[in-house]
């Protein structure tokens, strides 16, 4: 008579069945041999990592000095290239349907993170912008550094910049990793699908939801609570929600959305335009629209 299994056994058995009904139900094989998906910790390290890169003297390691800073640069971009290429290499057999060798899947990993990487400059640039807008539209910056290293809004929009471009790389798991560090940190939910637009400001910042469709002109600038959202959601003949359809709004360029504004579906918010402060807009504005609530209550 074998004797009765602990506590521990039993629901060690019972979460093993539930690991393999998943799997079942979607169609994959149990891999022993290796992880299935990226690893979170990984994919935050990765991005700390990145961000030093970028701001190596703001954002690197406290005993940088400016001597070490390009042996510094790269050392940590050959660290980041081995990972995030075996990152990315994980995700890319999760979502391989061909069945493809592990070998081409990692090739191609190599050449999307070496995309990336090259990239930076250009990235770098991009963020430089988005900082001089927050020190420009924030009169209690003091300086530029101080935005920088200290606003919850240029964090968020450091690890967007970063997760777009792995998301139109193909990596849209990797990418949402890397949105939601930058979410939970400052409370900037910024899904990585989103196209935004040059020198950017979140001001404040809690309560910020961009959604993965929407498109962000330039000089845009919005405030704490602004949702950019959709209002309905499209089914398709089996029920499920159809995925990738336009449902956010597009912002053009030049417009400013104060606190608590809720904007929803694809609509247009033309150029130049002031979105007032807990203003609900579901229709499109043309050009140089001035939108509070009172002017929508008189419509």
């Amino acid at each position: 008579m074998e004797p009765e299994k602990s506590l521990i056994d039993r629901v060690t058995d019972q979460l093993r069945q539930e690991r393999r009904n998943w799997r079942e139900q979607q169609g994959r094989e149990l891999d022993l041999g290796s992880r299935e998906l990226p690893s979170h910790q990984a994919i935050h390290d990765v991005v700390d990592t990145l961000c030093a890169v970028l701001f190596p003297m703001r954002l690197g390691p406290p005993d940088l000095t400016k001597e070490r800073e390009n042996h510094f640069v790269a050392y940590q971009l050959g660290t980041v290239e081995r990972e995030l290429t075996h990152q990315a290499g994980l995700e890319l057999e999760y979502a391989d349907r061909s069945q493809q060798a592990a070998s081409t899947l990692q090739r191609e990993a190599s050449g999307l993170v070496a995309e990336l990487i090259g990239q930076l400059p250009a990235l770098r640039r991009q963020l430089d912008d988005d900082v001089l807008a927050a020190y420009r539209g924030d009169p209690a910056a003091t300086c530029v550094d101080e935005v920088l290293i200290s606003y919850p809004g240029v964090h968020a929009l450091i690890h967007h910049r970063l997760a777009h471009a792995l998301y139109r790389a193909g990596l849209p798991i990797i990418a949402r990793i890397i949105a939601e560090k930058a979410h939970s940190a400052t409370g900037i939910d910024i899904h990585p699908g989103a196209t935004i637009g040059r020198s950017f400001f979140i001001d404040h910042g809690t309560g910020v939801v961009i959604g993965e469709t929407a498109m962000i002109g330039d000089r845009v600038r919005i405030y704490q609570n602004v949702t950019l959202g959709a209002v309905r959601f499209t089914e398709d003949e089996t029920g499920s929600l159809t995925k990738g359809e336009p449902r956010h709004p597009i912002v053009e360029d030049d417009v400013v959305i104060y606190a608590g504004a809720t904007l929803l579906g694809r609509i247009t918010i033309g150029r130049a335009s002031v979105i007032g402060g807990n203003v609900w807009l579901t229709r499109s504005v043309p050009p140089e629209s001035q939108i509070s609530q009172a002017s929508l209550q008189q419509r």
